[in-house]
């Protein structure tokens, strides 16, 4: 009912800037709290933020809070992660997730989920 697709990863010095964005399609995508997520090597996957359905609600990993903020366009159906101050250990594959329901931080109550975008960030 929900397909995902990310963008704007890439390769980036620490201290820069990038924004990802989740593209969502679907009948009812903006009816799904959406959320982020990334992937280090060897690392299990850890949640980042997510955003409510309405937009009415915010909530982000203590590791990012104050350098990444998570929005939606309603009527694009796409979600976005605005990130800034990025550092090496925001290394990571980074995939947009869509659950129904309330917003959670654990990634295996979405339902549905985007293949993924590189993020690089080097010293």
């Amino acid at each position: 009912q929900v397909q995902l697709v990310e963008s704007g990863g890439g390769l980036v010095q620490a201290g820069g800037s990038l924004r990802l964005s989740c593209a969502a399609s679907g009948r009812t995508a903006s009816d799904y709290a959406m959320g982020w997520f990334r992937q280090a090597p060897g690392k299990e996957r850890e949640f980042v933020a997510v955003i409510s359905r309405k937009s009415s609600s915010t909530s982000y990993a203590d590791s990012v809070k104050g350098r990444f903020i998570i929005s939606r366009d309603i009527t694009k159906n796409t979600v976005y992660l605005q990130m800034v101050s990025l550092q090496p250990e925001d290394t990571a594959v980074y995939y947009c997730a869509a659950r129904l329901g309330p917003v959670t931080v654990r990634s295996s109550e979405y339902m549905y989920w985007g293949q993924g975008t590189q993020v690089t960030v080097s010293s």
